[in-house]
Parts: C-alpha cells; sequence; structure tokens
C-alpha cells in the first residue's frame, strides 16, 4: 500500500533486516530516512542516510521529526561485549530515546524490534517450550547481558504504549537468508560449517525466519499490528542437527554429523570468554549463546500470521537463496554442488 510522501524513519536501516525493510518502503512509496552508526553497505537510492547514535538525542530529534512512521531496529547486537554495560546503554536507554522522541513529535506509528531470546528465558515452560506472545519472562530469567538489555528495551515499548505512544513490538526469531553484508551471528555460524570449520554440532533447538520475510513482517505490524501487543516472527522450528541437513541437502556440501554435549560446549564459551577479556576479540562461543541452547524452543507464530496476514517462505528456499549470496559476495571456499 503505497503512503505517497510520507516520512518512514530506520534506526539500525544498515542492518540486516533493516535494509530489506528501507526496499520494502522504497517499493511503497515513502521516503525514508535511516538513522544508523553504520554506513550501508549496499544504499538504496533515494534514501537520506544519516550516521548517527540513538544515545544522540538531538540529532534523534532532528531525524524523527516529520516522520510518520518510525521503525526502531537499532540496537547493539550479539550475545558479547567486552563492556556489559553498553548492552543498557544503547539497547534499554537509546530506546528510551527513541520512544520519547516518537512521543514529543506525534509519530503516529512506531514498530519496535525486540527478540524471540527475551522470551525463552533459561527455563523450560509448556508443551515442548513451545512459547507464544502470552509467556510472561522476568529480568532474572535471562541468560545475559544481552537478553537483560533487550528485555528492559521491550519493557520501555510497553511503557510507552501504556503511556499512549502507537508502539507495536515484534519479536523475530534467527534470521537467516540473502542480503547479510554485516555477517550477524547466524550468518558467521551457518558459513562456519558451510566451509568446514565447525567439526561438531551442539544439538539445540531454534527457530529461523528469512531476514525478507522479517521485514516484511515489520510493515504489517505497522499497517496492521495493535499498539501495546507483540507479534512473533517466527519461521521454522527444528534443531541444529535438522538444520544442517537441510543445509546439507541445500548445498550438497557434507555436515558435521557428531555432537558436542553441552558440558563441554559451556567449558569452552567459559575458556573462550576468558581469552576474550584478554585479547578483545569476539568469543567463539559466548556463554550467553551456549546458555540459550539448552532450553528447548518452539515457536507459535499464529498471532502474526492471523492478524497480520503474513506468511512464511519455504526454509530451502532461504536458505538456497542464503548460499547463492554467500557465494556471489566471496565468503565461501568452494562452490555449493548444488548451486545453480
Amino acid at each position: 500500500m503505497s503512503k505517497g510522501s510520507n516520512i518512514s524513519l530506520v534506526t539500525g536501516g544498515c542492518g540486516f533486516i533493516g535494509t530489506h525493510i528501507v526496499r520494502l518502503l522504497k517499493g511503497r512509496g515513502d521516503s525514508v530516512r535511516v538513522f544508523d552508526l553504520s554506513k550501508p553497505t549496499a544504499p538504496v537510492d533515494g534514501v537520506d542516510y544519516e550516521q548517527r547514535d540513538i544515545r544522540d538525542r538531538a540529532a534523534l530529534d532532528n531525524a524523527i521529526k516529520g516522520s510518520h512512521s518510525v521503525f526502531h531496529l537499532a540496537a547493539m547486537a550479539g550475545l558479547w561485549a567486552r563492556n556489559n554495560s553498553d548492552f543498557v546503554d544503547i539497547n534499554q536507554n537509546g530506546s528510551k530515546n527513541v520512544f520519547e522522541s516518537c512521543a514529543a513529535h506525534g509519530v503516529r506509528r512506531v514498530v519496535h524490534c525486540s527478540t524471540e531470546s527475551i522470551l525463552q528465558g533459561v527455563r523450560i515452560e509448556g508443551r515442548d517450550g513451545e512459547v507464544d506472545e502470552k509467556v510472561q519472562r522476568t529480568l532474572a530469567d535471562m541468560p545475559g547481558p544481552y537478553c537483560k538489555s533487550k528485555y528492559l528495551a521491550e519493557q520501555e515499548a510497553l511503557k510507552a504504549a501504556a503511556d499512549g505512544l502507537p508502539v507495536v513490538i515484534v519479536n523475530p526469531t534467527v534470521p537467516i537468508g540473502p542480503g547479510d553484508h554485516s555477517l550477524t551471528p547466524p550468518a558467521r555460524m551457518q558459513l562456519g560449517y558451510l566451509n568446514g570449520k565447525h567439526p561438531a554440532a551442539l544439538d539445540s533447538s531454534l527457530n529461523m525466519v528469512d531476514g525478507r520475510d522479517a521485514a516484511l513482517g515489520h510493515l504489517l505490524a505497522e499497517e496492521k499490528g495493535i499498539p501495546g501487543q507483540r507479534y512473533i516472527l517466527g519461521g521454522h522450528n527444528l534443531n541444529l542437527i535438522e538444520f544442517l541437513q537441510h543445509l546439507e541437502q541445500t548445498s550438497g556440501i557434507p555436515m558435521p554429523k557428531r555432537r558436542v554435549p553441552y558440558t563441554v560446549a559451556f567449558l569452552v564459551a567459559v575458556i573462550s570468554e576468558a581469552l576474550s577479556a584478554i585479547t578483545g576479540k569476539p568469543p567463539i562461543a559466548p556463554i550467553t549463546g551456549v546458555r540459550l541452547a539448552r532450553v528447548p524452543l518452539r515457536i507459535d507464530n499464529s498471532r502474526a500470521i492471523n492478524e497480520l496476514g503474513w506468511s512464511v517462505r519455504p526454509l530451502n528456499e532461504t536458505l538456497a537463496d542464503g548460499i547463492r549470496w554467500f557465494w556471489e559476495h566471496g565468503h565461501l571456499q568452494r562452490k555449493p554442488e548444488k548451486l545453480s
């Protein structure tokens, strides 16, 4: 649906999902502004890019002023940081800045990008760990600094909604597929297996969604979502071993069959983070990620499907498009046998 000359602002619009959102907004006829610390790797023609920090309230006010819709995706992502306080400073306090500025400038609709990891926590709950939007967690349930900060950011969104800001919350699951220029952790995980750097796998359950589908879910939430509600943008429930089987079938590259025991993975994570504290380089296996992997998770995405009219493309289509994108952008060490 075209919105003519309406202005949409995307914080974090240079990221994986953010870039797809920007393209969709341009496609429907919006004037688009991007507010992001990073420079665009694949800039979209006609988009106004501003390289600034959401903690800079004056710059944020200037960017939001006149906007019809704001899509808030800017965040400190990843499951590890050298300074854990940065997570709260950026994810919670930065989000609060965004919501206060939106309220001050009368933005008509705000979409806040949360995450599925705050719905999972560290406790097994429900049928085979299945969760939907009604699940209630506490800060104590969060397995690490990143999850705690995103939980607090979502609480800021809910508070803003209670105060009258028309903000809708979406919780994308693990995003995969083409266009991940910054190589987020899911992309690095896939490349580790496709390039033969990961000889074994920790058997864990997860939910994966195409980044393009997640982007469309943001626009549908803006158009049809109820303020103060959350919508899980989840695609396919599967465990990591099943995912590797799909990756092997789609690429023709053999995947590892060995499994890593949880205790071994946790020990590796502890040692890895200890080394990272010295070197400043990201750990091979963050403790938060290993702790999340221990808890079974199945996502119920029926609210987004039924209330927003959202849909999810087949997993093998996402994997094929993603593998082709990896190859075309020089991330694969050998050409997959089944690449068409």
